[in-house]
């Protein structure tokens, strides 16, 4: 068992990209902050699912081709090898949790020149 607190954690790019709380070993679990018009590099996992659940804001998850336009209280499940992709359109900053599992690193497989 372990507890902390957020704050404890620092964003990957500062003041956004995913805050690991946990990381491993059997799955991940991260907020994610992203401002207006931040995204990341579409990819997909091979062994990996993930969730993202919105707190905040609003954002658009193009999983396979198809936008998804996601607002506070959304949940979205990504099975293995669908290809995401995740860019805030809005003009607020967009807060979620995100979930991978079962834990498996690496396992994100990037797909370079993704447009939707």
């Amino acid at each position: 068992m372990f507890v902390l607190n957020e704050n404890e954690r620092e964003y990957r790019f500062g003041s956004s990209g995913p805050k690991y709380l946990m990381k491993g070993p059997r799955m991940n679990f991260a907020l994610v902050q992203f401002m207006p018009g931040e995204d990341f590099e579409a990819h997909y996992h091979n062994v990996m699912e993930e969730n993202f659940f919105i707190l905040e804001g609003e954002v658009d998850i193009v999983v396979d081709g198809k936008v998804n336009h996601m607002k506070a209280g959304d949940f979205i499940h990504i099975e293995p090898t669908e290809i995401h992709y995740v860019k805030n359109v809005s003009d607020k900053p967009v807060k979620m949790v995100s979930t991978l599992a079962p834990h498996e690193d690496p396992d994100k497989v990037e797909v370079k020149n993704y447009t939707y």
